[in-house]
């Protein structure tokens, strides 16, 4: 059995702080409790509740937002609190009994975004679904993820890309996306809603298991190769992503100054994009990393 730690979190509300667990703590509802009435099916809730100064309790995936009321500054509780809620957690506290009716869920809209490779669409939620990039070439890879097994049911899709709060979905030239992308929308939608598991609880990571995994990678690194992940992160990821794909650092051979790249989710496979982006990211560590850099090869994830 894994043992809780939580780590306190600022908010953009001065009233609320973020009390986050190194463990999922629920599957995918997110819950809102304003009183102790409310928290009758959160044992986690109900006890927070027995001190004066709680005035809501969120509960999400791995962590638990309070906010309170003015009569105390966070400064004066936050570090008892924490302990509090550490030491619950370690005690085989239930943080909630499943019941749907006592959850307010927050409502999911789904919408379809375009994307430079015509053969995928992105389908964007407003509700994080994992805690990392996630690509499945077909139905076997995604056998600890049940969204993914889910889409691969539809005859047309080829390949299944998830990252944060959207699923980039491949088909196959049988179906136009004009005919078949309402349909996956709704499903999409509907699964999320119905509070169905996206990963395998063995498959899951926190937020703060892929940083420290991304550390320890990072760190494994030549000097010039992290000059290089570090320009990729900063400058060519957040466009990737927009367009529904990945791009990963793989290699870079000091002799031959030679940069490897993977392409993922919309980029991989895409008509263009690995010329445009093969051509694009060479210019620009040619031109950021003088000397260092001959050529950059593109492979598809």
């Amino acid at each position: 059995m894994s043992t809780f730690n939580i780590t306190i979190e600022p908010t953009s509300n001065p009233a609320i702080k973020k009390f986050q667990a190194n463990s999922f703590l629920v599957d995918h509802n997110s819950y809102e409790f304003k009183n102790i009435d409310e928290a009758k099916n959160s044992p986690l809730a109900q006890q927070l509740f027995y001190l004066p100064f709680v005035k809501t309790v969120y509960i999400a995936q791995n962590f638990i937002a309070i906010e309170k009321f003015n009569i105390v500054e966070w400064i004066d509780i936050q570090d008892e609190l924490s302990g509090q809620i550490e030491n619950f957690l370690n005690d085989n506290g239930v943080v909630i009994i499943e019941d749907a009716s006592t959850a307010k869920k927050i409502p999911v809209t789904v919408y379809a975004e375009s994307t430079p490779n015509p053969a995928v669409l992105k389908f964007v939620t407003n509700k994080k679904i994992v805690t990392e990039t996630l690509e499945f070439k077909n139905i076997d890879e995604a056998k600890n993820a049940p969204l993914a097994l889910a889409l691969f049911h539809f005859p047309f899709v080829k390949e299944v890309f998830m990252d944060s709060n959207y699923v980039s979905v491949q088909k196959y030239e049988v179906a136009e996306w004009d005919d078949v992308f309402q349909e996956v929308r709704e499903f999409i939608k509907n699964y999320i809603e119905e509070g169905k598991e996206i990963v395998s609880e063995n498959f899951k990571k926190t937020p703060q298991a892929v940083e420290q995994q991304k550390e320890v990678e990072f760190e494994a690194l030549d000097d010039t190769s992290k000059e290089i992940a570090n320009i990729i992160e900063e400058y060519v990821k957040p466009a990737v992503a927009s367009d529904g794909g990945n791009i990963l650092f793989k290699h870079y051979d000091p002799e031959s100054k030679n940069v490897k790249v993977i392409l993922q989710g919309a980029c991989s496979g895409c008509p263009s994009s690995t010329f445009t982006l093969k051509n694009g990211i060479e210019t620009m560590l040619k031109e950021m990393l003088r000397g260092k850099i001959n050529s950059v090869e593109a492979i598809n994830g």
